[in-house]
């Protein structure tokens, strides 16, 4: 039922534009609420250990080399990523930069305040589990309507740029960041299979649950 979603539902709170700096209360606090939920499934695939998203991995690979935090570096990373969307005419809305600055805070928060499992089957639970959370945050943070994250911003001014198909873009993308993380050093697994395979469909319930509740 939720796999044939083709719209992402509107909600009462949900914002009319997603250009819009002086949102109602309860719509960034939906927003605000859903990246945190986005947030900590990333520290959640991270501290489990078998791999994390690519985006992550990247940030893991890079902090191996830079006495900076996995959580600063991502910050870092959205911020310059960001920065590119200026040479590719999009424009940031709130949820952009909420997006940038949560996502990094609830991933160092994570890492430091939950511990790995000690066995195999409760590691890959926990990344399950990860994949889940990040789909209902998902669902939370675009149902609000505040603008797009830094790398689906990328990945819509790339397309229209090279009018690649989106799908080959996205994958680029992921593929990319993906190998430049591991190459130095971040942890490429069964957590990133489930994170590649997994978020379209989480992503897609977590819509769903989202819709329903407050339709």
């Amino acid at each position: 039922m939720f796999l044939s979603l083709k719209n992402i539902p509107k909600v009462s709170w949900s914002a009319e534009k997603p250009l819009n700096f002086k949102p109602r209360l309860s719509t960034f606090l939906f927003l605000c609420f859903g990246l945190t939920l986005f947030g900590l499934g990333e520290g959640l695939l991270l501290v489990s250990l078998t791999g994390a998203s690519p985006w992550s991995v990247l940030a893991q690979g890079i902090s191996l080399h830079i006495d900076l935090s996995i959580g600063v570096i991502t910050f870092f990373v959205s911020s310059f990523v960001l920065f590119l969307w200026f040479f590719l005419d999009q424009k940031p809305g709130i949820g952009t930069i909420m997006n940038i600055i949560i996502i990094a805070i609830i991933i160092d928060i994570s890492i430091f305040y939950i511990e790995t499992p000690e066995n195999y089957v409760s590691k890959i639970i926990m990344a399950v589990i990860a994949v889940l959370i990040v789909g209902l945050g998902s669902g939370f943070y675009l149902i609000a309507n505040l603008g797009p994250g830094p790398r689906d911003g990328l990945m819509v001014g790339v397309q229209i740029k090279t009018n690649f198909p989106i799908a080959l873009v996205r994958a680029f993308l992921e593929i990319t960041v993906v190998a430049i993380g591991w190459y130095l050093g971040g942890i490429v697994g069964i957590g990133t299979l489930l994170f590649a395979f997994g978020v379209g469909p989480a992503v897609a319930l977590g819509l769903f649950i989202v819709g329903k509740v407050f339709n």
